[in-house]
């Protein structure tokens, strides 16, 4: 074995969404940064649906954004379709979707990393980790070559021990094409990780000319269509149209026939699936009661005529998924590209990691993305970017950045997995923000980029981009809590009998008829424009603010009264196993095992009741006493 002559502050292992983003935010912190990548061909790649964002997800992508990361701006410069979901609904669920041109965004990402200062991008696979006395000492890959590193971000995906099914067909890969990495997992078994198995599939690819799309639905973007990241102010290239068909019962039928060739209900498979990313063979056992099944049809990129069948993932013999397809509305006559396959592969329990994504049993070693059970790109850069940041902050002996679940929905995400842990891929949603009309998209940047300017992520055009946006929120709040309009206004009477709203009767403020709820901000500002038209998140936030006030101000009373038990730190040392007169057996042995920071974390453990935590509270007050005595 040789040693490569340059130490590196940071070694990122893997090159997709987590590794990319942890890369770039080590580097753009100042600290000498090595990206280690099986492939240099494959960095960024989008291995199953090239789509960013959704609900939940667009929160994520609009959180790495406002933090200094990479995926929003990638998005934008290849985006091929841009939607925004849940518009007729409230301002905590509305996200941002777009489809990408899946080469274009890899090949973007790629050049991003290539032309970051402070960021070498090399080629190579690690075999093994370098351990000394409980501490990261760097890595050693396949040839001989180590990398030493103060601290290393491990973003496998799903290449530990990864295996592909196609029917009854398998074989070892952590992508189709690509091999798996057996020594790394090995290697971590070694060190004493728990490992589990998960599962993830993806469906076939259709060629585009054989497709009949005048017998589908055809779903176009939004014009305009908008920016995910806040340094893009415009979306110039022109967009694509997806399209929607549907299963029938023949494709029921014959996916029912042969569920024994399935690779998943033949019992090939040994890992757990995503429950909220079915296969088709799940959808058609799980929900018999549907006659039909929404499948979208997708294009891959503007220079291929390789079309993705989202909603239709699948681990049937190749053969048999031509007749599947070809059972759909405008697929009677299309051809496969690509077979569809599932894919199980490694994972280490969350629990084993510190809320700043540090192993407990190795100091300096990071895990992010899939390595740590989630699924989705928009979950695995969340986590690269924290785990390249602190590794950082942990190689200069700095205090780690954890964002708590009213600040973010990062907080939520890493929260939930270094707490509760993860028996199945996770997934985040809207729905595990306790505190989620806080956590708006319109608001990502006022919540976090002050962050991300301070650990020099941010771009200063960026950053001047927010203070103008902030000034345009105070300013037209302002104006509309003073500015009124008088009961006799037919410019006022006409928009509101459009909305099917009651006139006013006397004189009211903007705010207060702002507050109706048959009236929006698009609605208001046709008979009471501000001076200068605000941008469109300035306006999402000028109406959340007015109209969901009350809500937001108990939301924040909440959160106030929590963080009296987050700001509760439990010592690192704390014997749970001596408390067993106070704490029930079950809430020992659960603290004992994820050592949670605070009593706020604490409380959200599975298994420790109220009862536990109020104990909790005066042992740990106990305990200070005397260490102050």
């Amino acid at each position: 074995m040789s040693v490569y002559e340059k130490p590196y502050e940071v070694i990122v292992v893997g090159a997709g969404h987590a590794g990319t983003e942890a890369a770039l935010a080590a580097a753009r912190m100042g600290a000498p940064t090595l990206l280690l990548t099986m492939n240099l061909d494959t960095i960024g790649q989008m291995s199953c649906n090239p789509a960013i964002g959704g609900i939940g997800k667009g929160h994520l992508v609009k959180e790495i954004d406002a933090l200094g990361g990479q995926m929003a701006v990638n998005t934008d410069l290849t985006g091929l379709q841009f939607r925004r979901l849940n518009t007729s609904r409230g301002p905590a669920v509305r996200a941002s979707r777009a489809q990408a041109d899946k080469k274009a965004y890899q090949f973007e990402m790629k050049f991003a990393c290539e032309q970051q200062e402070n960021l070498d991008v090399r080629q190579g696979m690690m075999e093994q980790l370098l351990v000394e006395r409980g501490r990261v000492q760097g890595v050693g890959v396949k040839g001989g070559i180590i990398y030493q590193g103060r601290s290393v971000v491990l973003t496998t995906g799903t290449f530990l021990r990864g295996k592909i099914h196609v029917g009854d067909f398998s074989y070892s890969a952590g992508r189709a094409g690509e091999g798996a990495a057996q020594k790394a997992a090995e290697g971590l078994v070694a060190l004493g990780f728990e490992i589990g198995r998960l599962k993830t599939g993806t469906p076939p690819r259709l060629n585009g000319r054989t497709i009949d799309f005048a017998a589908m639905e055809e779903q176009p973007g939004d014009e305009p269509p908008r920016p995910f990241s806040y340094e893009v102010e415009k979306i110039t290239q022109p967009q694509l149209p997806c399209w929607i068909t549907y299963t029938s019962d023949k494709t029921h039928r014959l996916i029912e026939e042969n569920l024994s060739r399935s690779a998943m209900y033949g019992g090939y498979i040994e890992g757990i699936g995503p429950r909220y990313c079915p296969s088709i063979e799940d959808k058609v056992v799980k929900f018999r009661d549907k006659e039909r099944h929404q499948i979208f049809v997708e294009p891959e990129g503007r220079r291929t005529l390789e079309y993705y069948l989202n909603g239709l993932s699948m681990s049937l013999p190749e053969e048999l998924q031509h007749h599947i397809v070809r059972t759909l509305p405008g697929l009677e006559r299309a051809e496969l590209m690509r077979p569809a396959y599932a894919v199980e592969y490694d994972f280490a329990s969350p629990t084993q990691l510190l809320p700043n994504l540090e192993t407990k049993r190795v100091a300096g070693l990071f895990f992010a993305g899939q390595i740590n059970g989630t699924t989705g790109y928009e979950e695995a850069g969340a986590q690269g970017l924290m785990a390249g940041t602190n590794a950082v902050l942990k190689s200069r002996g700095e205090e780690p950045l954890v964002l708590d679940r009213s600040q973010a929905y990062i907080g939520v995400l890493i929260d939930d997995l270094v707490t509760k842990g993860t028996q199945e891929p996770y997934r985040i949603f809207t729905s595990r923000a306790e505190h989620r009309l806080l956590l708006r998209e319109d608001n990502a940047d006022d919540r976090l980029m002050e962050l991300g300017r301070g650990l020099g992520l941010v771009k200063e055009g960026v950053y001047g981009r927010f203070l103008r946006k902030r000034e345009q929120v105070r300013q037209e709040l302002a104006r509309l809590e003073a500015q009124r309009v008088r009961a006799g206004d037919g410019r006022v009477g006409e928009v509101l009998a459009q909305c099917g709203a009651t006139p006013i009767k006397e004189s009211a403020t903007l705010a207060e008829l702002l507050r109706r709820p048959e009236l929006g901000y698009e609605q208001l500002v046709q008979f009471a424009p501000p001076s200068a038209p605000l941008l469109p998140d300035a306006a999402e936030q000028v109406e959340a603010q007015i109209k969901y006030a009350g809500y937001i101000e108990r939301q924040q009373t909440e959160v106030d009264k929590l963080k009296r038990l987050e700001s509760m730190r439990i010592p690192e040392d704390f014997d749970y196993a001596s408390c067993a007169r106070n704490l029930s057996t079950e809430a020992r042995q659960k603290l004992s095992q994820i050592r949670p920071r605070t009593l706020g974390q604490a409380g959200r453990i599975s298994g420790v009741t109220p009862s536990d935590v109020s104990a909790l509270m005066v042992l740990v007050h106990a305990r200070q006493a005397r260490d102050r005595g």
